[in-house]
């Protein structure tokens, strides 16, 4: 009997079709989570050291301050608001006038919230007037840099110079913003010198590490993996 080279083809193009349809629904999943749920992230550079080292790979979990409707910057069904002494990762301010995809995602502290008065003195912060000491919070460097010249004392004058690193003088959050510093004080390029972070402009909550590459000893750092972010 006379095999039907039809019914093959249709075999053959049955199997691609359910492949293909497995693709574009993987794909399709990948895109949500990446959108709603969980982002990777990975860290390029050492203004969060010790907490997070360059090389390290962590995920940010994206719908705890609330899902962002595409395109928009309304969000819903939102859990929380960040906190201090979260470790947020979000859409650097500086960048809002590049195209979209050039824009760089920084990570950072979040140290006062909406409604709150931040100031830092002889390298020390303060919250409401009170020192806000944070375990994780490393000094690089022993010298004080003299915040001295009137860009550093005027309040909510953005952007400054690296003098108004150790000094800054009181300046109290507007609503809708976040003031954020690297724990590596005092080598972070964060919103002592160029302002707030908008709720909108934050994309999530950095929680765990699930890689972390040792570039100069070309390593993996094994005692990292699975280490919650606090």
């Amino acid at each position: 009997m006379a095999k039907d080279p039809g019914k093959a083809l249709r075999k053959k193009k049955s199997l691609f079709r359910e492949y293909a349809e497995a693709l574009i629904v993987a794909a399709i999943l990948a895109l949500f989570i990446r959108t709603f749920i969980v982002q990777a992230f990975k860290i390029p550079s050492g203004s969060m050291e010790n907490t997070l080292l360059i090389g390290d790979h962590l995920l940010v979990n994206k719908f705890i301050y609330g899902t962002e409707i595409p395109f928009t910057h309304k969000r819903i069904l939102t859990l929380r608001h960040p906190e201090r002494g979260d470790v947020i990762v979000f859409e650097f301010p500086e960048d809002e006038n590049r195209p979209y995809l050039d824009r760089r995602d920084f990570i950072k502290r979040v140290i006062a919230v909406p409604g709150d008065t931040v100031a830092v003195r002889d390298k020390q912060v303060y919250v409401n007037g009170k020192p806000y000491k944070i375990p994780q919070t490393i000094f690089r460097d022993g010298n004080q840099v003299m915040g001295d010249n009137q860009e550093c004392r005027d309040e909510n004058t953005f952007p400054r110079n690296e003098f108004c690193r150790d000094f800054m003088p009181p300046v109290k959050v507007p609503p809708g913003k976040y003031f954020v510093m690297g724990d590596n004080r005092d080598r972070s390029y964060d919103s002592r010198f160029w302002g707030f972070v908008d709720q909108s402009e934050i994309k999530g909550l950095a929680f765990i590490l699930y890689w972390s590459w040792d570039g100069q000893d070309n390593s993996v750092r094994w005692s990292r993996i699975g280490k919650l972010i606090h």
